[in-house]
């Protein structure tokens, strides 16, 4: 089986972009796209690696990602934090609450890629 990446992310304009990007690397890309339910999925999907948007709709990033790194199962889960939001704060905010690598739009394909390989392996 391959390497699985959860997308939690809200635009469909960069769900398509990076599913585009990681599937022709091999990756099987799902997809989630509220932040509600968004820790549901994860402990559904198990995945080898998530992105997270910051900004969604019904829960924040860096409240969901807090959720996860509090749940033993998912807590060594990596995390790559993924917005629009570049300010030194929202970096910090990100480190705080656990996020294994923070990038901000708009990214590059070699970028994210690199990113998310890099994720995996360490």
């Amino acid at each position: 089986m391959g390497r699985q990446v959860l997308l939690i992310e809200d635009e469909p304009n960069i769900i398509e972009a990076i599913r585009f990007i990681l599937s022709r690397d091999g990756w099987d890309v799902k997809t989630h796209s509220n932040g509600v339910d968004a820790v549901d999925a994860v402990r559904a999907r198990m995945p080898d690696v998530i992105i997270l948007d910051v900004m969604l709709p019904g829960k924040s990033g860096f409240d969901i990602l807090t959720e996860i790194r509090g749940d033993a199962a998912l807590a060594q889960m990596p995390v790559l934090m993924l917005t629009a939001r570049g300010q030194t704060k929202d970096r910090e905010m990100a480190e705080r609450a656990g996020a294994s690598h923070y990038m901000t739009k708009p990214f590059s394909n070699a970028e994210i890629l690199e990113t998310v390989r890099q994720l995996v392996v360490t």
